[in-house]
């Protein structure tokens, strides 16, 4: 079962928008019941909802319900759990490969997926019009970085198929 987790600070903005946002987008000829999605973040606490604005945002652009997320912090076994990793900001990559060099070769950027090197702005504590941007520009990114997404995830899948490990 190929998995893409995305990663921002406190798993509460932009990863569970990400997230949501790529389920949403998984063509049904792939199955997303087949995939394993899911976010969490880098200095988050668990069990936070995701921010009121990330939820009206999602909710009125793009009629997605994140209700029911709750922020998760990393840890090693649930970034070896995962094909793919995709983190909003270059630091969030700098600071997993630090700590947990054996997922060097599965964390990107986000935007690397679409072709560019760039971070995501964060909107937490910005104004409803900060996290529309930010959901316009995750729903361009993974748009635009869709089949490279489903390509490294599957590659990983697959590679860890032919070692004897599982998905």
């Amino acid at each position: 079962m190929p998995s893409v987790l995305f990663i921002c600070t406190a798993n509460v903005c932009r990863s569970p928008m990400a997230e949501a946002l790529f389920k949403a987008r998984v063509d049904p000829e792939i199955d997303a019941a087949d995939w394993r999605i899911e976010s969490a973040g880098t200095w988050a606490t668990g069990g936070a909802p995701a921010a009121a604005k990330s939820r009206q945002v999602l909710q009125e652009a793009f009629n997605l319900d994140i209700t029911s997320h709750r922020s998760r912090c990393v840890s090693r076994e649930l970034l070896r759990s995962f094909d793919l990793i995709l983190v909003m900001e270059r630091g969030h990559k700098e600071a997993l490969i630090a700590e947990f060099p054996e997922i060097s070769g599965r964390v990107f950027l986000l935007s690397e997926m679409a072709g560019s090197v760039r971070d995501v702005r964060d909107p937490y504590t910005g104004s409803l019009a900060d996290y529309e941007d930010t959901a316009r520009e995750l729903d361009l990114l993974i748009t635009q970085g869709y089949g490279k997404i489903i390509q490294l995830a599957q590659k990983s899948t697959n590679s860890k198929k032919s070692q004897g490990g599982t998905s």
